[in-house]
């Protein structure tokens, strides 16, 4: 009998071993992602401006990533990174005009399945925050949870056949209602707490979490934020960002607060380049020209940064190619969640270079803004309206005569695949 119960003990402790080990195969995943942000604004990639320490202490416990490249505006790369698929092929290269009431939608359901379909299959808890710019939800009330969704927070661009604001006197939609008691308070600082209380959430019921959080910093209008109003001085784009700044470090403080920061991926990206095309911004390496609405390095290269105590080395870097296309593959493979023959993708994970600090295989990136596309092969950019830009003394690209017919045929092949 003491036998017997030895060898049931045995079983369950087992059982809890396998459980554990399950839990530890399924991280969290917290995405935080900027709005109008490109990398010549941190300091982790070369900044003067000391405007973002929490996002600086971020890279240097975690690994800074040197070459991530979406398009030049928030729809096309927001498509790729739900869609893991190229502008070339899901087609959307302007910006939705969800702020004018639009019927139109990106369609998650039929043609473009989203990673979070498969992660909330796998068993996470998936969440979204603010932007929503891919459905007026007033037309297509159900349209986040259809894209993968549980639950959401999100600014309601229109409402009652107007569009509304985002940071003061701001229109949430929680779960399908508009908010009726933040009225009063700074429209990040409220995504903040949802983001927390899922978090809160998600841990208590011992489920792993996928959150999305789409950040409205610091994209414009330019104007106060609560440091600003406190201390009266002038709004900027360089407040803004500083004040995204300080709501990233209060999130991941309570990351480190709820003890899941070992079971937890935090990925950090901007969508686009910071919009201020007009202005050059220094850098450690140079002078870093356009921005947000153009197709070059300055409106296309991205800030990212993961940490992952445990597993990503603290104060690593690395120049892999990363397509924002690549996040639907490598959120599925840390998941541990196999993607279904059913649906293709252009991107290519780079979940082994987290796990395990080895190279992705990715050798092009591709864009695309008002049906001109571009591909870039860290060296090279090749645009379809013929334009051809050297970019091997980046950040400073100059338009060549050069001919790579190598890769504007590529882009061809790519275009002709488009939906």
């Amino acid at each position: 009998m003491k036998k017997l119960l030895s060898l049931s003990c045995l079983s369950i402790l087992a059982g809890l071993t396998m459980l554990q080990s399950a839990a530890q195969d399924r991280p969290n995943l917290l995405f935080l992602l900027a709005d109008d942000l490109g990398y010549e604004m941190l300091g982790a990639y070369g900044s003067p401006d000391k405007t973002t320490p929490n996002l600086d202490r971020l890279a240097a416990s975690g690994m800074r990533f040197d070459r991530a490249y979406g398009s030049p505006v928030c729809t096309p790369t927001r498509v790729s990174l739900y869609s893991g698929l190229y502008p070339t092929t899901h087609g959307y290269t302007g910006v939705l005009p969800v702020h004018k009431g639009t019927k139109a939608f990106v369609d998650f359901q039929r043609t473009l399945p989203t990673y979070a379909q498969q992660l909330r299959r796998a068993g996470y808890l998936t969440s979204v925050t603010g932007k929503w710019q891919l459905a007026t939800l007033e037309h297509h009330p159900d349209h986040i949870r259809d894209a993968g969704f549980d639950s959401w927070c999100v600014w309601q661009i229109w409402k009652d056949g107007a569009k509304t604001t985002r940071y003061w006197e701001p229109c949430f939609n929680e779960d399908g209602t508009v908010c009726p008691d933040i009225v009063d308070r700074f429209g990040p600082d409220v995504l903040a707490d949802y983001v927390i209380e899922q978090m809160e959430e998600a841990t208590a019921a011992g489920k792993p979490f996928c959150i999305h959080h789409n950040m409205l910093l610091p994209h414009w209008p330019i104007l106060e934020t609560p440091a600003e109003k406190s201390d009266g001085s002038k709004p900027s784009v360089r407040k803004m960002i500083r004040y995204m700044d300080k709501i990233i470090g209060r999130i991941v403080s309570k990351v480190d607060e709820l003890g899941i920061a070992e079971n937890t991926c935090i990925i950090f990206l901007g969508d686009n380049g910071t919009d201020l095309p007009k202005e050059p911004r220094s850098i450690a390496g140079g002078i870093v020209t356009g921005g947000k609405t153009t197709l070059d390095h300055g409106g296309t290269h991205l800030p990212m940064i993961v940490r992952w105590p445990g597993v990503v080395e603290p104060g690593s870097s690395t120049d892999d190619l990363i397509d924002v296309a690549d996040f639907f593959p490598t959120f599925c493979e840390l998941a541990g969640t196999e993607i279904p023959e059913s649906i293709t993708v252009d991107g290519i994970s780079f979940a082994q270079r987290i796990l395990r600090n080895k190279p992705s295989t990715r050798n092009i990136t591709v864009a695309g803004y008002r049906k001109v596309y571009s591909i870039f092969d860290g060296s090279w950019r090749v645009n379809s309206d013929g334009t051809v830009i050297d970019s091997r003394n980046l950040p400073v690209e100059k338009v060549s005569e050069s001919s790579q017919a190598q890769l504007a045929e590529q882009l061809q092949e790519l275009i002709g695949k488009t939906r």
